[in-house]
């Protein structure tokens, strides 16, 4: 396709952004970059070299809002939110312009609205969903690392977390997930709950308050909590258990979370919630360094004998995480590496190309360890 026409919603956000500078470092141009606020988008424009990035308004709540970003383009970036309150708002836009949809999280309740609207691969069109950091890169590097020297793998534990800015979206997000963003209705996941004999089982791990772990430094809170992607991600490795931890080092961050689905459920506002969240994050992160580490640990075989092998992966913000691997199912759809259909980005996307933009860009530093450590470079189509 020959000067394709990238729309991106929400461009002057963290995410957007980050999210416009890496499909510039793809080779796009000609961006067309979408929010509310114009004078925060001419900044983002400002920074392309080539000067051809363009500007609109568009609000995903507004009637109408999306109607001058969406028509005329190929391919439509969602990087605003609330995810759980717009659903399949922007993709269904996109849709309706004649346009394929990259969204940077979506889950479970965009793809619902959107099959139950009619599968868009009836008209040739392509909407991938979850294309962040968590979920998406969270399934795509474990992943990766089951193909690296093991022959099967049979357990993982996963730590993800970090300190840094909770954006706006973020906190409204993270309130709606207590009682949505999973299918069916359900909550995003399950605190507490772990994957024993390749099944759910409620409250099998218990949260530390006060502990310690290689990838992160100082003292953090280790909270078990199962999505709904990495109960998927158990059955598409073939695991017998999977143990996942969402770490906090913070404490402001880390106290309203424990009291917030009791919050919740008496009755308070979820809007000044949020607030205090992204006011929260702030007080930890004063003073400190932000940063974001997921760190993964496979058990398998190699060779017949029972091996690990490990990969801890440190990055300045999960919010650029997510703009790099945004950028990547955009630029797969546009190059015709995704068939038409409602699909997730963990399975479509290539993980040992993703691996090796994160590492060719500088977005991350990649750490294997055990059977994955002889690992010298990264091969396309490993899984």
């Amino acid at each position: 396709m020959t000067n394709p026409v990238i729309a991106v919603l929400g461009a002057s956000g963290a995410v957007g952004r980050a999210a416009v500078r890496e499909l510039r470092a793809l080779g796009h141009t000609g961006l067309r970059l979408g929010g509310r606020t114009a004078s925060s988008l001419c900044a983002v424009a400002e920074e392309d070299p080539t000067g051809h990035d363009e500007t609109v308004w568009a609000d995903a709540t507004a009637p109408d809002g999306l109607r001058a970003l969406t028509e005329g383009c190929d391919i439509v970036l969602n990087c605003a939110g609330p995810t759980y309150r717009l659903r399949a708002t922007v993709a269904s836009a996109a849709l309706a312009a004649g346009a394929d949809c990259v969204d940077v999280a979506g889950d479970d309740p965009a793809a619902e609205d959107l099959l139950a609207a009619g599968d868009p691969a009836r008209d040739g069109r392509t909407v991938v969903l979850s294309a962040g950091a968590l979920p998406g890169l969270s399934s795509l590097l474990p992943r990766w690392l089951a193909g690296q020297g093991l022959d099967g793998v049979s357990a993982l534990t996963a730590h993800c977390g970090g300190l840094e800015t909770c954006s706006p979206t973020v906190a409204h997000d993270l309130m709606l997930s207590l009682t949505s963003g999973g299918a069916d209705g359900a909550a995003y996941g399950e605190a507490l709950a772990a994957v024993r004999g390749g099944r759910r089982v409620p409250r099998a791990l218990r949260a530390a308050e006060d502990a310690e772990h290689h990838a992160f430094p100082g003292r953090v809170a280790l909270q078990p909590y199962l999505s709904g992607e990495s109960e998927r991600l158990a059955t598409v490795l073939g695991l017998d258990r999977l143990d996942w931890y969402n770490v906090h080092p913070g404490p402001a961050v880390r106290a309203l979370l424990n009291v917030l689905p009791g919050r919740l459920a008496a009755g308070d506002d979820p809007a000044e919630l949020a607030d205090r969240l992204f006011l929260a994050a702030d007080l930890d992160l004063a003073g400190r360094e932000p940063y974001y580490v997921m760190d993964f640990a496979l058990s398998g075989t190699a060779s017949g004998r029972p091996a690990t092998a490990g990969l801890t992966l440190r990055a300045a913000s999960s919010y650029r995480l997510t703009a790099a691997v945004g950028a990547l199912a955009v630029d797969a759809v546009l190059r015709a590496g995704v068939p038409a259909g409602v699909h997730f980005a963990r399975d479509v996307l290539d993980p040992g190309s993703v691996v090796r933009h994160l590492r060719d860009r500088g977005v991350a530093d990649l750490r294997p360890t055990g059977a994955a450590a002889g690992v010298d470079h990264v091969e396309e189509g490993v899984l």
